[in-house]
């Protein structure tokens, strides 16, 4: 099933930037996992085609996907999609699912790292990061953003935590306040939310926290791409592995015009599609 995914997101590896030289143990890249459907390969017996990917922050690559057993969930495959990476030094972001013990237990086996989000799914946790003194501690990282319509702010405050917090290796807290009025408007909206990482305080830069965590959206920017300018989800291809080959080809297609510096994906396709020449540069 994961066959072609494999080959290609191998192409698309040999293909990504140097990584900078760095000291041993600071952080490699960072890889956003994160979950989608393909609500147009619903099938008359069952779910729709739900898979799961692996997308690297910085360039915008999808290093591999895999579907989900209709009969389970992501969690069981978290691990075999990771199977596929050279996880040392990398820290992997996620949503609340996947802030689970068995996976960060799988993580620090494989020499990776995790910062995850925590919501109800962990009441426990949640209420133990929730009143942890952050009145006290001060922000480690703030940004102001002006866009799509709107200004945001968000600031971030880091804490180390203790052995008692009670997730495997979690050795720091995470506060995220998030506030945002549309522009013109004098009326803002906030949210916070916490998260949680076995990174150490010399690898835990603000700078580099307060990226992972924004940077994770980038992941559910693919998916938005997939959707409007593949037509994802009204594809009703729903035999054998269809759904998965059909999502394969636009990660592919997508990350290959990020690797060429493609800012717009549909302005890339276009700009391809007038002549097969620049098709084919991109492949060879």
């Amino acid at each position: 099933l994961d066959a072609l995914d494999t080959v290609l997101s191998a192409w698309l590896a040999t293909r990504l930037p140097a990584a900078p030289v760095s000291r041993p143990g600071s952080i490699a890249s960072v890889v956003a996992v994160d979950g989608k459907t393909a609500r147009g390969a619903r099938r008359p017996d069952g779910p729709a085609v739900h898979l799961l990917a692996a997308f690297d922050q910085a360039s915008g690559v999808v290093l591999g996907q895999t579907a989900v057993d209709s009969k389970s969930n992501e969690i069981t495959a978290f691990a075999p999609l990771l199977d596929r990476l050279d996880l040392t030094d990398v820290l992997v972001t996620a949503d609340a699912l996947h802030t689970h013990r068995g996976h960060a237990e799988y993580l620090h086996a494989r020499g990776g790292h995790y910062l995850w989000v925590v919501k109800a799914n962990q009441p426990r946790l949640h209420t133990q990061l929730r009143e942890l003194p952050w009145q006290q501690i001060p922000v480690v990282d703030e940004q102001n953003d002006r866009g799509h319509g709107r200004v945001e702010n968000r600031r971030v405050k880091l804490t180390a935590i203790a052995a008692g917090i009670g997730f495997p290796h979690a050795r720091l807290a995470i506060q995220v306040h998030r506030r945002r009025r549309p522009i013109g408007s004098r009326s803002w909206s906030g949210e916070t939310i916490y998260a949680v990482t076995d990174l150490t305080w010399r690898q835990a830069r603000a700078e580099l926290v307060a990226a992972a965590v924004r940077g994770h959206w980038r992941i559910e920017a693919l998916h938005w791409i997939r959707d409007v300018s593949f037509g994802e989800d009204l594809s009703q291809i729903r035999t054998g592995n269809g759904p998965a080959v059909m999502a394969t080809l636009p990660n592919t297609a997508v990350s290959r015009h990020r690797l060429d510096g493609a800012m717009k994906i549909a302005s890339a396709c276009r700009h391809t599609a007038r002549h097969p020449n620049r098709a084919l540069a991109l492949l060879t």
